[in-house]
């Protein structure tokens, strides 16, 4: 009888300190997101495909958080602030490739805190006449500074 009792004192403190524990974790990130939160960070995505495939440089740089990191085709680059890139150098090779425009297939949450939230994504980019050029998953690290959503990290396979 009382090893019955001391298994369900031991099943009750671990359940404890699990609930303890998790709690703990919630604050930090989780696989949960406020629907505000989640709509804030949407429309910060959403303005920064629109701004991009108008090929305004200003406006997409303001969907950002600085310093802005991209890691593609095996490096690392740092943009420290905005203005520092002309439009001619950033849409110009895409262009030359025969880019028209690009389209988010998906956006999934898979991480968030009050102030950053992980995204899963893919988009294709498209020529003039709608044909395919290519699809790229990516993951996008959307931060909340100084009482603004943007991208603050873009890892991707495009080039």
């Amino acid at each position: 009888m009382q090893r019955k009792y001391l298994y369900f004192i031991i099943l009750f403190i671990s359940a404890s300190i699990t609930a303890f524990t998790w709690k703990q974790f919630d604050d930090r990130g989780s696989h949960e997101i406020d629907p505000k939160v989640k709509e804030e960070v949407i429309k910060v995505l959403n303005d920064y495909m629109q701004t991009f495939n108008a090929k305004n440089l200003k406006g997409w740089e303001s969907t950002y958080q600085f310093p802005h990191y991209r890691l593609a085709s095996g490096s690392m680059s740092e943009l420290k602030s905005a203005g520092l890139r002309d439009s001619a150098t950033v849409f110009g090779e895409l262009q030359k490739a025969g880019w028209h425009h690009s389209k988010w297939d998906h956006r999934n949450v898979i991480q968030a805190s009050d102030s950053k939230v992980h995204v899963d994504t893919r988009f294709s980019r498209y020529r003039a006449d709608g044909s395919l050029i290519g699809t790229y998953e990516s993951l996008y690290i959307v931060t909340k500074e100084n009482n603004r959503w943007g991208v603050k990290f873009r890892s991707s396979y495009a080039e």
